[in-house]
C-alpha cells in the first residue's frame, strides 16, 4: 500500500498534540509496512521530526501550481491523507482529477468549526448552540469531510456529532483516538514527595491554549499563590510571543519557561497539571501527557470533553473559578487523594488509548475503504454533488490564481 500525506506543516510532536498525533498515524502505517510520502507546501521548522528515519519520503509542493497535477500522477498513491480541510480544499481537486483512484481520506485532529464557534461563543458571552457551526468556516470543513472517502475523527463526540447533525453516512468516519504505547507503571515515576509546583503547558499558537495561561495569570494563580506562597506556577509551550514572555514574574512565582525540549520529563516533575480551558476541541495531548507521567489534572468540561467516557477523571472537572483553585490547593497538599487521582489516569490510558488495540482497526479500516471504495463512493450521493461542483469552484478559484501569480511575475 502507498500512502501519501499531504500535510498542513511538517510534523512537530514535541511543539503540539497535532504533531504527536501525526507521528502515531505515521508510526502506524510504517509497522504495517506501507510506502509512505509526505508532502506539504509549508516550510520546513528547526523543530520538524527527520521522517527519513522512518524511510518516509519528504517532498515540499507548491501552492495553487500545476506543478502537483505531475506529482500526483506520477505517485499514484492508494491512499492520500490530507491533514486538515484546508489541505482537501486546495488539492483535492486536483487529486480527483489526476489520481483518481487513490483513496481520500481526511486527518481532521480536531473540528476547526467547533473550536472556532465556541470562541466565538465566549466572545460574545452567550452559550454555544450547534447552530453556531453553521459559519462559512463550518460549512467549507463539514463539505470537505462529506467529499472525503473517509475522515479520521480523534474525539468520540465529535464523530457523533458529524453523522447525527451533518449526516455524514457512519462509513465514512472513523472514531480514533491518540494511539500510545503501554503506559508507565506509576511506581516507576516520581513519587509525590519528590515532586513541586504546577505547570501548564500547550503550543502558544493555539488560541485555546493562549486563553487558559490569562486565565491562569489573571484570575486562578493569584489565589493559588496566597494559599501556597512557597509554590511555583510553570507554563511550557512553542513558540512563546512577547506578549506571553512578558508575564513572566518571579516574585509571583509565575514562570514563563518556552519551549520545553523533553514535554515528558517536565510534566512528570509537576504535581499538578492545569488546564483551564474555556474552549477548543478535539481530545488534550497535554491532559494525555499528564496521564502518562502519573500527573493529575484540574481542568474543564472541554479539557476533559470525550477523554476519559464513564471512568473517573484523573483530578477534578469544573467550571467555577473558586472551584477550581479549591481542587488545585487540597491536591497539591493531599497526597491520599493526588494517589487516587493517579491511578484514575493510568486507568484511563489503559482503557482507551492503547496502541495495540486501535492500530490495527485504522490499517484493517484503510485496507477495506481501499477495497470498497467505489461502492461506498457511489452510495454518499451527497459527497458527489459536493465534488462535483464544490471541486469545480475550488479548481477554478485555484487556476485563477495560478495565472494571477505567473503575469505577476513577469
Amino acid at each position: 500500500m502507498h500512502l501519501l500525506v499531504i500535510g498542513y506543516v511538517w510534523p512537530e510532536p514535541n511543539s503540539s498534540a497535532a504533531g504527536s498525533r501525526m507521528m502515531q498515524l505515521l508510526n502506524s502505517f510504517h509497522k504495517a509496512q506501507w510506502k509512505i510520502s509526505f508532502a506539504s507546501p509549508a516550510q520546513q521548522t528547526e523543530h520538524m521530526t527527520d521522517l527519513s528515519q522512518l524511510g518516509i519520503e519528504a517532498d515540499h509542493i507548491a501552492l495553487n501550481d500545476t506543478s502537483f497535477d505531475t506529482y500526483i500522477a506520477d505517485k499514484k498513491p492508494d491512499i492520500v491523507m490530507f491533514d486538515r480541510f484546508m489541505m482537501e480544499e486546495q488539492f483535492g481537486w486536483r487529486v480527483e482529477k489526476f489520481s483518481p483512484e487513490s483513496l481520500r481520506v481526511l486527518n481532521t485532529e480536531d473540528l476547526h468549526s467547533l473550536r472556532q464557534a465556541r470562541h466565538n461563543a465566549l466572545k460574545q458571552n452567550k452559550k454555544f448552540a450547534i447552530e453556531d457551526l453553521y459559519s462559512d468556516h463550518g460549512i467549507r470543513e463539514i463539505a470537505a469531510i462529506h467529499r472525503c472517502d473517509l475522515t479520521l475523527m480523534i474525539s468520540e463526540m465529535e464523530a457523533k456529532l458529524l453523522i447525527d447533525e451533518f449526516h455524514v453516512p457512519d462509513t465514512h468516519v472513523l472514531h480514533l483516538p491518540f494511539m500510545l504505547p503501554p503506559s508507565q507503571d506509576t511506581d516507576t515515576l516520581p513519587r509525590f514527595e519528590e515532586r513541586q509546583h504546577f505547570i501548564s503547558i500547550g503550543n502558544f499558537r493555539h488560541a485555546p491554549n493562549w486563553d487558559a495561561v490569562l486565565q491562569l495569570k489573571t484570575e486562578i494563580w493569584p489565589k493559588i499563590r496566597k494559599r501556597l506562597p512557597k509554590a511555583e506556577m510553570h507554563i511550557y509551550g512553542a513558540y512563546p510571543p512577547p506578549k506571553a514572555t512578558q508575564l513572566h514574574n518571579a516574585k509571583e512565582g509565575f514562570l514563563v519557561k518556552g519551549w520545553a525540549e523533553n514535554a515528558h520529563q517536565v510534566m512528570q516533575q509537576a504535581r499538578l497539571c492545569l488546564a483551564p480551558l474555556r474552549f477548543g476541541a478535539g481530545i488534550k495531548g497535554k491532559l494525555v501527557e499528564a496521564m502518562q507521567m502519573g500527573t493529575p489534572s484540574i481542568t474543564t468540561a472541554i479539557g476533559a470533553e470525550s477523554m476519559h467516557g464513564e471512568l473517573p477523571w484523573n483530578g477534578v472537572i469544573t467550571e467555577d473559578i473558586d472551584t477550581f483553585v479549591d481542587a488545585a490547593v487540597s491536591l497539591y497538599e493531599d497526597k491520599t487523594s493526588w494517589l487516587v487521582m493517579q491511578q484514575n489516569g493510568h486507568r484511563i490510558l489503559q482503557a482507551r488509548y492503547q496502541a495495540e488495540e486501535w492500530e490495527p482497526k485504522l490499517i484493517n479500516r484503510l485496507t477495506l475503504q481501499v477495497r470498497l471504495r467505489e461502492n461506498v463512493r457511489k452510495k454518499h450521493f451527497l459527497g458527489l454533488m459536493l465534488r462535483h461542483h464544490s471541486l469545480k469552484s475550488t479548481q477554478y478559484m485555484s487556476q485563477w490564481i495560478e495565472l494571477k501569480n505567473a503575469k505577476d511575475d513577469k
